[in-house]
């Protein structure tokens, strides 16, 4: 049975991943640190390599792609993208202790969504069509592998519902130009919609995985 490889990596780092804040689809850039820690990875690690590279299309995750992937031009897909923050975007978790809907959507982001924002049932089925179009893109076009760059929450979610062994979403969290290689069996996913996490990514240089 046929097998295809997903290798999903989270973006470099931004200055408002240091200081905390809450940044979906504000559109920003990598930080300076963010850019060269990426390029120090891209040097100490093994990043996995494939013939098809997707993005979300915000800065911070492009930038990434072509830093770590100088040699291909990323397919963008809009479904890839953060959650939206709405009202909440660019503000920390201190500066929202006084705004009464942010213990309730603590507690239960997937029916609720933040001021203009978007609820995690609303994000996460987003994220699922796009991943499950990408799997089937891979699937139809001959290769066997491809490389996603996106968005920690995005990462999280979609394991916490396709990835085996079965775990929550926090969980699965990962640094900056960190996450995982997937591997797809063509009969389980067609049957379960699932996918064994195999490694994480980027790899040690003395590992070996096949792709």
């Amino acid at each position: 049975m046929k097998t295809y490889q997903i290798h999903l990596l989270r973006h470099g780092l931004t200055e408002e991943n240091e200081r905390g804040k809450y940044i979906g689809s504000t559109d920003i850039p990598l930080s300076k640190k963010g850019m060269d820690l990426l390029k120090k990875y891209s040097n100490e690690f093994d990043y996995p390599t494939a013939p098809m590279l997707y993005s979300s299309p915000l800065k911070r995750c492009v930038q990434s792609a072509l830093i770590l992937y100088p040699s291909l031009t990323p397919i963008l897909s809009g479904g890839l993208a953060e959650c939206d923050f709405g009202d909440w975007e660019g503000k920390t978790a201190a500066e929202l202790s006084d705004d009464p809907l942010f213990p309730k959507w603590l507690s239960n982001s997937a029916q609720t969504a933040p001021p203009n924002g978007e609820s995690g049932e609303a994000f996460l089925r987003r994220i699922c069509i796009a991943f499950e179009k990408i799997v089937n893109e891979l699937i139809k076009s001959g290769e066997t592998s491809a490389i996603v760059v996106t968005h920690g929450g995005v990462i999280m979610n979609l394991l916490s519902v396709y990835g085996l062994p079965h775990a929550k979403p926090y969980d699965w969290h990962m640094d900056n130009g960190f996450g995982y290689s997937l591997r797809i069996n063509t009969l389980l996913w067609q049957r379960d919609k699932v996918c064994e996490v195999y490694a994480l990514a980027p790899y040690k240089k003395e590992e070996k995985y096949d792709d």
